[in-house]
C-alpha cells in the first residue's frame, strides 16, 4: 500500500507537469497542419512529418507499397544524391529514420535544436520532388524481400500473426500485412510506386509535428518557408472497406517445423477510439484497463493465474490498440507449458474472461491498474520523440491531437461494471479468431 501510495503522488505531479505543456496549431495555406509542443528540458528537437496513407489504404496487388515507397523515400531527389539525407542529418548530429504502419506513414529525424532548418529542408525536398528510377528501385526491392523473408517468413509466431489477421479480418484492409503479400512485392513497377507517390505525398495529406526546445511562431515562420511553396494536390478518396459483421467463431492452425514451442492467439472485434460511437467512447477506454487488469505486471491475472499460479502456461499476455483509424482487435497470446495442450490452455483462458464477465473487478484492483496504466503513458511522456508520436497518430488516424491529454481523465473515470460490460459485449465467441501455432512433430 505505500508503495502505490508513492505512485499515486509521482502521477500527479507528472500530470501536473504534462499538463502545462501546451500544443500550438497552425495551418499552412496549401493545407497542411504544423503541430508544435515546447519541451526545454534538453536543446534537442525531434521533427516528424506524417502521411496519411499505410497498408490500410492499399488494395489487392499492391499490398506493402507504402513500405516499399518509405524505402524509396532515401533514394534522392534532383537535388540530393541517394545516401544524402542520412549523411546530412549525421554531419548535423542526428539521427533519422521512418516507419509505416496499417494508418501512416511517418519520416523524422532528431537534431540539436538549432538545426532544425537542416531536417525541414530535407523533408520538404523529398515530399514532392523524390526521382524514383528503377536501378534504385530493383536493389532496394531485394532488401524489402529479405526484411519479409527475416521477419516473416522465416518466423513463425509472425507467420502465425499475419495469417491470423488474414483470417479475422475480411474485408477490413486491415486484412493486409504492412509489409505486403510476397506476390505483391515481386511484381511492383517503378510506375506503381510513382503513382503512389503522386497520390498521397502532398501537403494537404501530411502533418508536421515538432517537439522540444522551440519556440512555435518561430516553428511555424520554417514551415512556412521550406513548406508553404509546395503546391497541394488532389487526395485520392478512400472507400470505406469496412469490416463485415462476424457471426461465428474463426480459427486457424500452422504447422511449422521451424516452431520449436506451441503457441495460442486469440483475438475478439472491438471499436477504436476513431470508430466508436461518441455516447459509447467510454468503452475503448474500458478495454484500455481490462488490458492492463488480465496483464499490466506480473501481478496481473494472467501471468498470475495461468503462469504462476495454475502452471498452465509459460506466458500469456493480452493486449488493445485504441488509437487505430479502424475497429480493430482485443488481442490475448499464450505459450502452454510442457504437457498443456493449446486446448487445455484456451480453457484456461476463457475461464479468466468468463470471470470478468460474471464479477466485477474490484475497486482496489482496479486503482492498483489505472495506477500503471497512467503512470505507463505518463513516464511515456519523458520521451520527447513519444511525445511527437503520440500527437502525430492521434491525427493522422483521424481522432485529434486533442485526444491525447483526456486519456489520463477517460481512464481515471473507468469503474469495474463499465469492465465488466466491455468483457460480457465483445468476449464472445461470435466475434472470435483464434490462431494455433504447432511444432511439425504436433500433427
Amino acid at each position: 500500500m505505500k508503495f502505490l501510495k508513492r505512485v499515486g503522488v509521482a502521477v500527479s505531479m507528472m500530470v501536473s507537469l504534462v499538463a502545462q505543456a501546451q500544443v500550438h496549431e497552425y495551418h499552412l495555406d496549401n493545407g497542411m497542419k504544423v503541430l508544435v509542443k515546447e519541451d526545454h528540458r534538453a536543446p534537442v528537437v525531434v521533427s516528424q512529418v506524417w502521411y496519411k496513407v499505410g497498408s490500410s489504404y492499399e488494395h489487392n496487388g499492391v499490398t506493402g507499397i507504402s513500405h516499399m515507397l518509405e524505402h524509396m523515400m532515401f533514394k534522392g531527389t534532383h537535388t540530393h544524391k541517394p545516401g544524402d539525407f542520412n549523411r546530412i542529418i549525421a554531419e548535423n548530429g542526428g539521427s533519422d529514420n521512418a516507419f509505416t504502419g496499417r494508418d501512416y506513414t511517418a519520416y523524422f529525424q532528431t537534431l540539436e535544436a538549432s538545426r532544425l532548418n537542416v531536417s525541414m529542408a530535407l523533408e520538404s525536398d523529398r515530399m514532392r520532388n523524390v526521382i524514383i528510377v528503377d536501378e534504385e528501385f530493383q536493389p532496394e526491392r531485394q532488401v524489402v524481400r529479405e526484411e519479409r523473408r527475416q521477419r516473416t517468413d522465416d518466423n513463425p509466431g509472425s507467420r502465425l500473426y499475419e495469417q491470423f489477421s488474414a483470417t479475422a479480418f475480411s474485408s477490413s484492409p486491415y486484412h493486409h500485412p504492412i509489409i505486403g503479400w510476397a506476390e505483391d512485392i515481386n511484381h511492383y513497377t517503378v510506375d506503381d510506386l510513382k503513382d503512389w507517390y503522386r497520390a498521397w505525398y502532398t501537403p494537404n495529406n501530411a502533418t508536421l509535428v515538432v517537439v522540444g526546445d522551440v519556440e512555435p511562431d518561430r516553428v511555424f515562420e520554417l514551415a512556412k518557408k521550406y513548406y508553404g511553396s509546395i503546391e497541394s494536390g488532389p487526395v485520392r478518396g478512400l472507400k470505406p472497406q469496412r469490416e463485415f459483421t462476424q457471426n461465428g467463431e474463426r480459427r486457424i492452425q500452422l504447422h511449422d517445423d521451424k516452431a520449436v514451442n506451441p503457441y495460442l492467439l486469440m483475438g475478439f472485434k472491438v471499436p477504436s477510439l476513431a470508430t466508436v460511437a461518441p455516447e459509447q467512447e467510454w468503452e475503448v477506454y474500458a478495454l484500455e484497463v481490462l488490458s492492463g487488469v488480465l496483464s499490466g505486471g506480473q501481478s496481473a491475472r494472467l501471468p498470475k493465474s495461468l503462469v504462476r499460479s495454475d502452471k498452465v502456461a509459460s506466458s500469456a499476455s493480452a493486449g488493445y490498440s485504441l488509437y487505430d483509424r479502424m475497429n480493430t482487435l482485443f488481442l490475448l497470446d499464450a505459450s502452454p507449458s510442457q504437457g498443456v495442450t493449446l486446448n487445455q490452455l484456451e480453457t484456461q483462458i476463457w475461464t479468466q474472461l468468463n470471470r470478468l464477465k460474471q464479477t466485477p473487478v474490484a475497486e482496489s484492483e482496479l486503482e492498483k491498474i489505472k495506477a500503471q496504466v497512467k503512470s505507463s503513458s505518463i513516464f511515456e511522456k519523458d520521451s520527447i520523440f513519444y511525445q511527437a508520436m503520440q500527437l502525430g497518430r492521434l491525427e493522422t488516424v483521424g481522432v485529434g491531437w486533442q485526444k491525447a491529454d483526456e486519456y489520463i481523465e477517460k481512464v481515471n473515470a473507468v469503474t469495474p461494471e463499465q469492465i465488466q460490460a466491455v468483457a460480457q459485449k465483445y468476449f464472445n465467441k461470435r466475434t472470435l479468431t483464434v490462431g494455433e501455432l504447432l511444432p511439425e512433430e504436433a500433427r
